[in-house]
């Protein structure tokens, strides 16, 4: 199978496990059968908001959601019988440092649910003093890269760059500096040492930037090497504010090389909030869910138009 992958995708994730439990449940430590229920079900509310989606339009063929085992385990399935995509995580929930969730069993697990993309998140600063951490983290990608495509499996990876602790004081301590000033190059810089690594990625899902030159050379950073022409990217949404979303889908749409979005918390955490606390019915949450998602793709839909 050819590296990379060809087409539009827009996903809606949902695979947060820890801070799921704690931020919207409370929950902390290994959750009771009653609790996990209670958690699987607030999934199952944000995959009805999917469906709705679909019903208003969405083009299945786009669509995908991205779901975790632990409290999802019957989404796969139920995505795959409305005709959508499928991506689940394969790192281990909460870490610093990635691993895998199954350790030895992750190809079984992977074999289990036969996602069409296998995920990871990995936090990785190529100016990390921990390097060996970060050495740690490159043998394990390349042990599951290599494994994927093996099996003819596609690899979709969520880096995220987060500031040393020099960097920060380099801008004053002030995050959006940062943002701006030092993460694009930076993650240009990951994605590179990554690759030099050996580690073979279909799409990299990576923070938005705001500026389109900066996207540019994340989008000509993911496809340089030989072999690497079909490998696109997709932006994450950070659980930023609709607002800022939109800056960075209207940022990367037009760049040759973003094929769309898989965003999160910005599309159904309020709708969720609204459905746990009583403020909100579950039809309504799900409405919202669609909404927000149809939203997003109608921006980026309409950043194509030069």
């Amino acid at each position: 199978m050819p590296l990379g992958y060809q087409g539009k995708l827009y996903i809606l994730a949902f695979d947060h496990r820890g801070s799921f439990q704690t931020k919207l449940f409370g929950i902390t430590g290994e959750p009771t059968p009653e609790q996990a229920q209670r958690i699987a079900d607030a999934k199952r509310l944000i995959f009805e908001g999917m469906v709705k989606a679909v019903e208003h339009g969405a083009a299945a063929n786009a669509t995908g959601i991205l779901v975790d085992e632990q409290f999802g385990s019957d989404l796969p399935q139920l995505a795959r019988s409305h005709g959508l995509m499928v991506a689940m995580p394969v790192e281990r929930s909460g870490q610093d440092e990635f691993d895998f969730e199954y350790g030895e069993e992750f190809a079984a697990h992977i074999e289990r649910y036969d996602p069409d993309f296998s995920k990871v998140l990995v936090r990785y600063n190529p100016d990390d003093p921990d390097v060996a951490m970060n050495e740690r983290q490159i043998v394990r990608l390349k042990r599951l890269a290599d494994w994927l495509h093996a099996n003819g499996r596609r690899f979709l990876f969520e880096l995220l760059v987060p500031p040393t602790a020099a960097q920060l004081e380099a801008v004053g301590g002030d995050g959006e500096r940062y943002d701006t000033e030092l993460r694009p190059e930076l993650m240009r810089r990951a994605m590179e040492a990554i690759q030099a690594a050996g580690i073979e990625v279909d799409v990299w899902k990576i923070e938005g930037v705001d500026e389109r030159t900066d996207a540019q050379a994340l989008a000509r950073q993911a496809r340089s090497g030989a072999g690497r022409e079909g490998v696109r990217c997709v932006l994450l949404g950070r659980g930023a504010s609709t607002a800022k979303v939109e800056h960075w889908l209207e940022q990367a749409a037009p760049v040759e090389g973003f094929i769309g979005f898989a965003v999160g918390r910005s599309i159904w955490w309020d709708a969720l909030k609204g459905f746990l606390d009583g403020s909100v019915e579950r039809t309504g949450a799900a409405a919202r869910i669609a909404e927000n998602y149809l939203h997003f793709v109608d921006v980026y839909e309409g950043a194509l138009v030069p």
